[in-house]
């Protein structure tokens, strides 16, 4: 109780309690002078210790909660969360910054996290030539702010552009994002309020629950299986709870490499029009399919404009450019065009012009060739590899395309143990728990090919394996308490 007897709260201070006591709780949750996994003195009990009305604990311990430091076990308490992979969240929301801090920096570190390009496959001499054109031809006008919705022309190009797709919209339609993530942000703004319900799959991409969570909204987590998620569960959960919106990738899910089927694709759009609700479809890397050219997106079977389609062109291009765009239906366009214009007024206009031109030019789908090209070859020899290094023990799904694989240790070995031996040995993965809404420790962890070079894969695949029967092989090796954590709701 010593660590909770050194927290003092400034009742004469212009903050807010229960802010006090969250941030005070949460730095010596960071600074490790509360030991995950310690149970916080309940409500009452910490109320009469500081001289606080109850209201101001719960509100704490609620922050808390939503920011990941704890957890609630139902009917003992609430807990301190293991927080040792919560930096590797925040930075799996931008793959495209440096993973690791200065301290590795001296050490040959292997990325098997980051799903960003390696920047020698950025098209660093086409995009140069179409700056120099837009800067020779534009002068000054470069860089004044665009409208809020984006540059009239490369909004054109893009509703040109999608047609590839199957999609069919008016530019009116069509709003330009700094990056999905943003674009993920900018309807979280728009379409949640403090409680609402927002439907997830099962697991899901990190950056969406943090921005979903940043609203306070109710995230439901739905299980995917290999043809999508779950229409059982989904048209269960539809019946008693009202979604703002259904956020799932339908195309090599982020992080499992599930592919929905088309019958389920059809049966989501029939529910969210039966239960009169939105699909927020994130195209995560649908550009990178190895063996099967037919997977449709979802908007493109959207005919009762349904579905909101994000889409980024910096994933597999160059992850500083920041640059996508949104497919949104008439009835959210100044909610999304407002909350656009608070987040960053506008995007570079430098780069909207620079890439309409790379677009028009045909050079994006030339570079698009390019990558799948370079990624296929990788790919293949990424299976090779697996298949003759990692321990039987370990299971993963094989995807059509994109760049991960999904894994999973024998059933009750901890994925976070696992991420903390592998860091260790300068070798970079992610657990499965950063991609659940509770943070739930489990056995799943991902794999990206995206960083590692075709002339190290091999090498890299076999040092990573050796690192998994150590762990394997490790009998004091702390099993996963199956009763430990409590969805999120």
């Amino acid at each position: 109780m010593s660590s909770f007897t050194d927290i003092v709260l400034d009742k004469e201070s212009n903050q807010h309690l229960y802010i006090q006591l969250y941030s005070q709780l949460k730095d010596l949750i960071i600074q490790d002078k509360i030991k995950h996994h310690t149970k916080l003195p309940p409500i009452r009990k910490m109320a009469d210790l500081l001289s606080v009305n109850n209201v101001t604990v719960v509100n704490a311990y609620k922050l808390l909660e939503q920011e990941g430091y704890v957890y609630k076990k139902i009917g003992s308490g609430t807990f301190v969360q293991d927080i040792s992979t919560k930096k590797l969240q925040n930075i799996l929301m931008d793959e495209s910054v440096e993973l690791f801090g200065e301290e590795n920096n001296h050490l040959a570190t292997l990325n098997l996290a980051s799903t960003a390009p390696t920047p020698d496959l950025f098209p660093i001499n086409d995009f140069k030539t179409v700056l120099n054109e837009v800067l020779d031809r534009d002068k000054g006008n470069a860089f004044v702010y665009q409208e809020s919705q984006g540059y009239h022309p490369l909004r054109e190009s893009i509703m040109d552009y999608i047609k590839g797709y199957g999609i069919e919209t008016n530019i009116e339609s069509i709003q330009i994002i700094s990056g999905a993530q943003q674009g993920i942000d900018i309807l979280a703004k728009s379409l949640l309020d403090y409680g609402d319900v927002v439907f997830t799959e099962s697991p899901t991409y990190t950056g969406a629950i943090a921005a979903f969570k940043s609203r306070s909204a109710n995230i439901i987590q739905i299980p995917i299986e290999d043809d999508g998620i779950d229409i059982k569960s989904l048209e269960g959960k539809l019946r008693s709870l009202k979604p703002k919106f259904v956020y799932i990738m339908p195309v090599f899910q982020n992080p499992t490499g599930h592919s929905y089927s088309q019958e389920k694709k059809r049966k989501i759009l029939d529910l969210v029009e039966k239960y009169d609700t939105f699909i927020v479809e994130d195209d995560y890397l649908s550009d990178l399919s190895f063996f099967d050219k037919s997977n449709s997106t979802l908007k493109a079977m959207d005919k009762n404009n349904r579905v909101i389609y994000i889409k980024s062109f910096s994933k597999i291009f160059m992850p500083g450019l920041r640059l996508g765009f949104m497919v949104i239906p008439n009835s959210i366009y100044n909610e999304v065009l407002s909350a656009k214009h608070t987040s960053d007024i506008s995007t570079s206009g430098l780069m909207q012009r620079a890439f309409d031109l790379y677009l028009n030019k045909g050079k994006w789908q030339k570079h698009i060739r390019y990558m799948e090209s370079i990624y296929k070859r990788r790919f293949n020899v990424w299976i090779d590899c697996l298949e003759k290094y990692i321990p039987r023990e370990i299971t993963w799904y094989t995807p059509n395309g994109g760049l991960n694989f999904w894994m999973s240790l024998p059933h009750g070995y901890s994925s976070n143990d696992l991420y903390k031996l592998c860091s260790k040995n300068n070798i970079l993965i992610v657990p499965g728990s950063v991609f659940y809404a509770d943070q739930r420790d489990s056995q799943f962890f991902r794999i990206s090919m995206a960083s590692v070079h075709s002339k190290d894969i091999d090498k890299s695949v076999k040092k990573f394996a050796d690192i998994i029967r150590i762990f394997l092989k490790d009998s004091t090796r702390k099993q996963i308490p199956m009763d430990m954590y409590t969805p999120f709701l």
